[in-house]
């Protein structure tokens, strides 16, 4: 009952109940990337992603990024898209979590590039 709920008014989590519904009425499956995003399409041409874990935008791929905002006409599949053996492969932004980058984060304490003359 109460995962019934969370899905009816949270947005958050998953996709909602509305997004549910209209994903299931008009939508039709385009694909999914390799983080288990799908991604749909309707009719009239509206796109949107139903993220597989935890909603954050910054886990769609370059290439559904695209996509999603209609700048290709088609999708490149992952054969077509040619990547080069300096690419990296695509992550969610990091900030915030302990895995971020910051200067000096195997230190205890970062260095100033100033010297308190409140000693």
């Amino acid at each position: 009952m109460i995962s019934l709920l969370q899905k009816i008014f949270t947005w958050w989590n998953r996709d909602t109940f509305g997004t549910r519904l209209k994903t299931l009425i008009s939508g039709r499956l385009v694909g999914q990337d390799s983080f288990g995003n799908k991604y749909y399409e309707n009719k009239k041409g509206e796109r949107w992603v139903i993220y597989a874990n935890e909603i954050d935008a910054s886990k769609i791929p370059v290439e559904w990024y695209s996509w999603i905002h209609h700048t290709p006409n088609k999708i490149q599949n992952e054969h077509e898209l040619k990547k080069y053996s300096w690419q990296k492969p695509h992550q969610p932004n990091l900030t915030g979590t302990k895995e971020a980058y910051y200067p000096n984060k195997d230190k205890d304490e970062p260095e100033k590039k100033y010297k308190s003359w409140l000693n």
